[in-house]
């Protein structure tokens, strides 16, 4: 699930909490971790740049725990358990709770990049960037995909995932064989509310925009039942979604929607360059077909 929000590795290693075969970080050296000097020890052993995580530091925060900034609502991308595991990492602020999602596995990744154990904080998603540059959490991994207005205001990294969105039908439909928009004429197409999945219908001319609903469930349902010719959903969910409801089937299109693709990029507050080169690289270990697989476990851990 990706929206217009563009709306721990910690005890055990990324690749054994992944199912993956094979992973480095790049042969970089992981860091040892150190808490933060007092001031009197600062002067003369580090550049003031340096002490402040500034563009020659590789240090976030204390140097020992990333304070990952998420929603911990945001499922597949990100969401919040009773029961630690090995694709958890606790939530600081909210006592004997986890977090999971596909930005948790991420920040794990970047976490023994930069020698460090990550904790989630619990926060509003339009409180993030202010978080960030107030020194409350460290990084940002909450499904935020950059934007010029955001790049003002923090740096982000390279994606650790980009989503698209695609157009699901039955395929015993007259529009399943559809590869233009103009084949869609007098369809009703539903997204889902206050998202991306519902702005982009407004590309398709001389269709139904119907309705948003108000969650994922809800648009497949609407489609399972023919209340909707068709519906706009997240590339990436799409073979699980076909695996729940076998007669659906994704149409393949020649024409695209515009501006849709959604990335998902970690981000720090600015003047980190080395720290940002260092998530960089670790982000950059990840093939396509990891990606995709440990997008795949997010999606069958999901809450319902």
């Amino acid at each position: 699930m990706g929206n217009s929000r563009h709306q721990g590795v910690s005890r055990r290693s990324f690749i054994r909490l992944a199912g993956l075969t094979t992973l480095s970080i790049g042969g970089a050296t992981l860091l040892t971790a150190c808490g933060p000097a007092a001031p009197d020890d600062i002067v003369g052993e580090v550049s003031t740049e340096e002490a402040a995580g500034g563009s020659g530091s590789v240090t976030l925060g204390d140097g020992k725990t990333l304070r990952v900034g998420m929603e911990a609502a945001y499922a597949p991308y990100n969401w919040q358990v009773s029961t630690p595991s090995d694709t958890t990492i606790p939530i600081e602020n909210v006592s004997g709770a986890y977090a999971d999602g596909y930005d948790v596995q991420a920040a794990k990744l970047i976490a023994q990049a930069l020698g460090m154990d990550p904790v989630a904080v619990k926060l509003d998603f339009s409180a993030l960037i202010d978080s960030l540059n107030n020194g409350q959490i460290d990084i940002i991994c909450a499904g935020m995909s950059v934007t010029d207005e955001r790049r003002q205001s923090a740096d982000f990294s390279d994606s650790y995932i980009d989503d698209d969105i695609v157009l699901v039908t039955k395929k015993d439909s007259r529009f399943a064989s559809a590869t233009t928009f103009a084949e869609l004429k007098g369809a009703s197409i539903k997204g889902q509310a206050s998202t991306m999945y519902d702005d982009v219908i407004d590309q398709i001319p001389d269709v139904n925009h119907m309705t948003p609903a108000k969650t994922i469930p809800a648009v497949a349902e609407s489609l399972a039942s023919g209340t909707s010719d068709l519906v706009t959903y997240s590339k990436l969910s799409v073979p699980k979604l076909l695996e729940t409801y076998p007669d659906f089937v994704e149409l393949q299109m020649t024409d695209k929607f515009q501006d849709s693709v959604m990335p998902d990029n970690a981000a720090i507050a600015k003047g980190q360059d080395a720290v940002l080169a260092k998530i960089n690289e670790a982000i950059a270990t990840l093939s396509p077909d990891e990606r995709q697989q440990i997008w795949n476990g997010c999606m069958d851990r999901q809450p319902a």
